[in-house]
């Protein structure tokens, strides 16, 4: 492990996990660790970001900069962004389960992946048998952090044999604890009225896993020996009983005192102490004791805290227990057997020798494990890996060529029925089924495509349009969107947007299908369902719907339902645009979302079909200003990420960035270069083609060469390495749109411009 820094380089440090004044053992480690810290290494910057299973109930201090609501999952982008960018350069998780929200909280990965610093994750529970769900956060977790801390031995040894995580990897920092000078109980005691006793002291909230009953058991032969013998719990119970049941927990165990006549030696203080009221109690006890019921408890601050103060201590052989009073610190016994502690520390109140050099011991152990040191040992570890980048974050060593359109990726994705939504990394994931948008992307795609067998295109064109004839529900007037993977539909009708992609790809095949059947079927379907579009109500529905209606009066010049979906549609963005104006917000909705340069694209196709100047100028312009809020300051395309969505006049901000946006901004950008002619348009159709192949802002391409796949977004620490259909058949789509570009437009387009 590396030496504890005496000047450490990492000034500025991020820290998650509860905090004081919520009541739980990881909000006191985490108040003690952050108190540690700032005693230890003054010149260091600490923003704590406290876990709140409550929002609004906690009175946080100063030293809280911001709460994460447990189950919000916004909370914890929100977080993820302001740790970004405050300056910080590495975050510290202290990490248990039931404090995070999601599966196994699994929301803790939606921050986490959107953290570009490195991170260190303090494992207060290692477990031996995780689910499904705790296996997979956890795993996540290990692969995004630099370093995990575990407080004993065994966690390691778990992590290695259980998650395969590398030796190098693991630091064994043992729980902190603070510094007392050792004292003699009789000191204490008469504070607490326990002049005369032998008191035996357990502490913590009180929970049916700490195994209270079976020492209050014990007691009864305790007393026989010791008659003035007093067994003292310490400790509110804890909150989350509370909650659910209310003190229950604690009258069984006064009824439990009281059936056993021990009333006069059995104490319960019901409260939560602080930390100096804490060490008091502790001083003035002669016994500590932890009977605690799971053998896999790796960690337990109540524990180092009654070694640190120099307590005996009589335990359960729970993995902490059994590391920290291994060589005589203290006295093990088995799960749950009274007999076997009424034995112990009936021996330890009769053999005051023998209980003064344990205690000895003890003490001696607790001064290697003090807060100071654990505040050294974690800066150590901190500035031994200030410099790396998570590991999911690659650099290309040069950007790739443009690429053909390829369908292998494509194809993987599909069957009979369809193509299918998701996939785990390459492989399709059945689970997902499919959907309509993305099998009318695919039905564009066929009609787009070049070079390839006609037959090919025969059979997989009558497959996506299959899927898009199968899912128009004439009863309901709507198109279904998602179908299971038994061909069982989930619904009877689909959402606007998909009912308007469904238009799309119908009018796109009507004038754009190699093969006259299938321009004859699309252009039957368009007449039958397109009028659908005049009941929706979102834009981009109507933005989609347009771009339909524009294809389907190309291929039928004078096509009435067209040009009125065009007229009608045109005219309301134009009114949108007008009513969301400010003077720095040239769009059509207070907020951005997902596929936005479609709006101007629609207005620029529509403004060529009907000749309104009115509609190419808007196009051009949200199209101006949507390019300049997609470019990062180094120049290069930044598609608005999806964090942005629904901030209402705010600038976009970078992340996840999603492959659809590329694809709509160079569909949008060909249409201005088609209506203008302008160089303009087809340089930045081609730079935001180039955010495939790597010109992005982790200089890391999406799209692989092998087989035409690409993966399904950029995130702070790397690539969503997921290859879903959208995702693939937005990088085809692009390709097939370069493609042309640079076939067409060489005189205007530059040889720059050419696929390899």
């Amino acid at each position: 492990m590396a030496r504890s820094p005496i000047h450490p380089r990492i000034r500025h440090l991020a820290l998650i996990g509860n905090f004081l004044p919520r009541k739980c053992g990881i909000a006191t480690f985490t108040t003690d660790t952050y108190s540690a810290l700032s005693e230890r290494y003054p010149g260091i910057q600490v923003d704590v970001y406290a876990m709140d299973d409550r929002p609004g109930h906690y009175a946080y201090p100063p030293q809280v900069t911001g709460a994460i609501a447990q189950n919000d999952r916004g909370a914890y982008l929100e977080t993820a962004r302001k740790i970004e960018a405050s300056g910080a350069e590495a975050l510290w998780i202290q990490h248990e389960y039931g404090i995070f929200g999601g599966a196994a909280g699994e929301l803790l990965l939606a921050l986490t992946d959107r953290i570009s610093l490195p991170v260190i994750v303090t494992l207060h529970t290692v477990l031996e048998r995780p689910s499904a769900d705790e296996r997979r956060v956890m795993e996540a977790l290990i692969r995004r952090a630099s370093t995990l801390i575990v407080m004993a031995e065994k966690g390691r040894e778990i992590l290695k044999r259980v998650h395969g995580v590398e030796d190098g990897k693991i630091e064994v920092i043992p729980h902190g604890v603070p510094d007392r000078v050792f004292a003699d109980t009789a000191e204490f005691k008469p504070q607490f009225g326990w002049e005369g006793r032998d008191v035996v002291l357990t502490f913590g909230l009180l929970a049916p896993n700490k195994g209270i009953e079976t020492v209050i058991e014990a007691m009864s032969a305790v007393v026989a020996e010791h008659p003035d013998a007093l067994y003292v719990l310490l400790g509110a119970t804890h909150p989350n009983l509370v909650l659910h049941e209310g003190e229950a927990y604690r009258e069984r165990l006064l009824a439990q005192v009281e059936a056993a006549g021990l009333g006069r030696n059995v104490q319960f203080v019901n409260r939560f102490v602080e930390q100096g009221d804490l060490l008091d109690y502790l001083q003035a006890a002669d016994l500590y004791v932890t009977p605690y019921l799971n053998p896999a408890q790796i960690t337990s601050g109540t524990l180092s805290y009654a070694v640190s103060m120099g307590k005996p201590v009589v335990s359960t052989p729970y993995i902490h227990a059994t590391e920290i009073l291994a060589d005589g610190h203290g006295v093990l016994v088995d799960f749950g057997d009274a007999a076997a502690f009424a034995r112990e520390i009936s021996r330890l109140l009769g053999d005051r020798q023998a209980r003064r050099a344990m205690a000895e011991r003890a003490y001696a152990r607790g001064r290697t494990m003090l807060w100071t040191r654990l505040a050294e040992r974690a800066i150590a570890a901190f500035d031994a890996i200030l410099d790396e980048k998570p590991s999911r974050i690659g650099r290309s060593s040069a950007e790739l060529p443009p690429l053909r359109p390829e369908l292998t990726a494509v194809e993987r994705m599909s069957d009979a029925t369809g193509i299918l939504q998701h996939s785990i990394y390459s492989v399709p994931d059945r689970r997902h089924g499919y959907c309509i948008d993305d099998n009318a992307r695919a039905l564009i795609l066929m009609n787009r495509i070049d070079g390839i067998d006609d037959v090919v295109r025969d059979r997989w064109t009558a497959i996506y349009g299959g899927f898009v004839q199968h899912a128009w529900n004439a009863e309901k007037g709507r198109f279904r969107n998602f179908m299971n993977f038994d061909r069982s539909w989930c619904e009877d009708e689909g959402s606007e947007d998909s009912n308007g992609r469904a238009i799309w790809a119908l009018g796109v095949t009507a004038r754009d299908a190699r093969a006259q059947k299938h321009r004859d079927w699309a252009s039957v379907l368009f007449d039958e369902t397109a009028s659908i579009a005049f009941d929706l109500g979102s834009p981009r529905a109507h933005a989609f719907a347009m771009l339909g209606a524009a294809a389907m009066a190309e291929a039928h010049p004078g096509h009435a339902l067209s040009r009125e979906i065009l007229t009608r549609f045109g005219d309301e963005l134009i009114a949108l645009l007008e009513t969301a104006r400010r003077p720095a917000w040239s769009w059509f909705e207070i907020v951005l979302a997902y596929d936005n340069a479609r709006l101007p694209e629609a207005l620029l196709r529509a403004g060529q079909v009907l000749g309104r100047r009115d509609f190419v100028d808007t196009g051009l312009e949200t199209l101006a200003w949507i390019v300049d809020r997609q470019t990062s300051p180094e120049g290069r395309f930044r598609a608005v990420g999806t964090e942005s969505f629904g901030r209402p006049y705010a600038d976009p901000l970078p992340f996840d960035q999603q492959p659809l946006e590329a694809q709509a901004t160079i569909d949008a950008c060909i249409a201005a270069h088609d209506v203008t002619g302008a160089r303009r348009w087809a340089e930045e159709a081609m730079r935001a083609y180039r955010w495939y192949l790597g010109a992005n802002d982790l200089d890391t391409p999406l799209a692989s060469v092998a087989d035409g796949g690409c993966f399904d977004g950029l995130m702070p620490t790397g690539l969503n390495r997921n290859q879903g259909a959208e995702s693939i058949l937005a990088l085809q789509l692009a390709n097939c749109a370069i493609s042309a570009l640079s076939k067409g437009n060489k005189s205007v387009a530059g040889p720059e411009l050419a696929v390899a």
